[in-house]
């Protein structure tokens, strides 16, 4: 999803950059957004923050390009590191908006920022966006669909496979993915020319903790 978005900027206005760095400490963080904007990489987190900032005003006013920082996995970003975002993303008193800052994790993001402590940073956020798992008229294109990068045309899973694997992946692709994989292993082991509901049942309890 954020590779089909950030393929829709135009490249002379919007400068995209990509964090998936999210586990460490504040300044880990700069240190990656530095690397990402091309700066060199500082010892201190404040000097860290105005370099990084420095050079966002420099996009916007000499470049005339609008800086897009896209943070994976935000979901594990620490509490500080959020409160420094909030920072980073204050430009002349909140007069200015220099930085387009989207953040995408799983639910728990969502609990995260609804948090007393985290008000300030959820006030900012104009747009929030959840993406639900697929119908169930959806999935059996999708899996096609996947089939299909991978070279293959035929129909390989059966309708209650299909069924079996919609249920349990509660229609998440990744989720998805993962069943399947495992369940094409299972039919292929048994020399099957399609996957049916036991080769789902096995590969969900290869999955199973």
């Amino acid at each position: 999803m954020c590779r089909h978005l950030t393929a829709g900027l135009h490249p002379g206005l919007y400068r995209v950059h990509y964090v998936s760095l999210t586990t460490g400490n504040v300044l880990d963080i700069y240190k990656e957004m530095a690397w990402e904007l091309g700066l060199p990489i500082e010892r201190s987190r404040a000097t860290a923050r105005q370099a990084i900032r420095n050079e966002v005003s420099r996009l916007v006013t000499e470049a005339k390009q609008m800086p897009v920082l896209v943070i994976d996995e935000a979901h594990h970003l620490r509490n500080d590191v959020l409160e420094d975002l909030r920072l980073l993303t204050n430009f002349a008193m909140d007069a200015e908006q220099r930085l387009c800052l989207i953040l995408v994790g799983l639910t728990e993001l969502r609990r995260r920022l609804a948090m007393a402590m985290h008000e300030s940073l959820a006030q900012r956020l104009v747009v929030r966006h959840h993406l639900t798992g697929l119908q169930r008229d959806e999935v059996d294109a999708y899996i096609e669909h996947r089939l299909r990068l991978a070279g293959c045309e035929l129909p390989l899973f059966e309708p209650p496979a299909v069924e079996a694997m919609f249920q349990s992946a509660r229609g998440l692709p990744r989720q998805i993915n993962r069943i399947a994989h495992y369940a094409l292993s299972a039919a292929a082991l048994e020399g099957a020319k399609t996957v049916n509901a036991e080769h789902l049942q096995h590969a969900l309890e290869e999955l199973a903790p």
